[in-house]
């Protein structure tokens, strides 16, 4: 089986490249080749054992989506994307990348079907900031897309073309509606989210954060390794029961600010809570006011995703993924 990684440099495209190399397969099929895609070259994979093709190029180049069907992967996760913060203040920059460079991606396997038939399984990393208020809470699975921003928007276009290529058989694809993911590891990005990992991971190991909204606004979260569950489990399933609704939300934890910071609290007492310094940013609590604060998410549960059931749990994972199970 041959698996390409479009976004593959990134944290969720890293753990899910040693995933997959753990398992060694994806469902009953064995993994012999690799083609991991990004902006920059992502790392060659320890301990696998089959053919690797790793190298940096940009989807929304001229060629590169060719480059990459041309191989005719199995199963493409396209996971390419610059985050919320930086589309919304680049506009140019949020189209070309996330809506541009999904539909070069899209028309190449197009292209490839006409010749050959290829019909490759697409797994496509949306976001939950295809909603905007107002809304229901929890959010049912069948209401309407309204973002408001730009990334919400890009990612809403793009689930339309999904399902798009998916009726008319071009491609067998499945929409991955991520919640917020937490806790990131690593340095913050440029993502408006960015504080809800900040705010734990830092005062985890004993540095400052900053919490640039009010304690009363909740979201949903789950972890970088239930994100990776969800993307092997949307590669393996059938997904004929999605009809032509392609795009699903996945399960979450519903929680404000302040139940992060209490189960901080809990996880690693008094001292890690005073290290969260408040520094109110309007930007930031303008995006942050219209995003979703919880989903039924019944559909993707029917077809067997899961994810925590507490922000204790969430915590839990990271120090145990990234803490070495305890904390410093």
């Amino acid at each position: 089986m041959h698996i390409a990684i479009i976004g593959a440099a990134g944290m969720i495209g890293r753990k899910l490249t040693v995933r997959l190399v753990a398992d060694g397969g994806l469902g009953a099929r064995g993994i012999d080749r690799l083609t991991l895609v990004d902006v920059i070259a992502p790392p060659q994979p320890e301990g696998f054992g089959g053919k690797v093709d790793a190298y940096a190029a940009d989807l929304s180049a001229a060629g590169a989506a060719e480059t990459i069907v041309a191989q005719r992967p199995d199963v493409i996760f396209h996971l390419a994307a610059i985050v919320s913060g930086e589309a919304e203040l680049d506009f140019d920059k949020g189209y070309r990348i996330n809506l541009d460079g999904t539909r070069q991606l899209f028309e190449a396997i197009r292209a490839a079907n006409a010749e050959d038939g290829y019909r490759p399984r697409v797994v496509f990393t949306s976001s939950c900031a295809v909603f905007g208020s107002p809304f229901p809470t929890p959010i049912p699975d069948d209401f309407h897309l309204t973002p408001l921003t730009s990334y919400g928007t890009q990612k809403a276009m793009s689930e339309l073309l999904l399902a798009d290529y998916s009726r008319r058989g071009f491609l067998d694809g499945i929409g991955i509606r991520l919640p917020t993911i937490c806790i990131r590891p690593g340095k913050p990005n440029r993502a408006a989210s960015g504080f809800f990992s900040g705010i734990l991971r830092e005062p985890l190991i004993g540095l400052e954060a900053v919490l640039p909204v009010p304690e009363e606004v909740r979201h949903w979260h789950a972890s970088p390794r239930s994100a990776v569950g969800f993307l092997v489990h949307g590669a393996t399933i059938d997904l004929a029961p999605l009809g032509v609704q392609r795009s699903l939300s996945m399960p979450g934890v519903s929680a404000t600010v302040g139940e992060q910071i209490e189960a901080l609290r809990r996880a690693a007492g008094d001292k890690a809570v005073k290290l969260i310094r408040r520094e109110p940013d309007e930007l930031i609590m303008r995006i942050v006011s219209g995003w979703a604060q919880g989903f039924t998410a019944t559909r993707a549960r029917e077809l067997g995703f899961t994810a925590e059931s507490s922000f204790d749990e969430i915590i839990r994972v990271h120090i145990d993924d990234e803490l070495g199970g305890r904390l410093p």
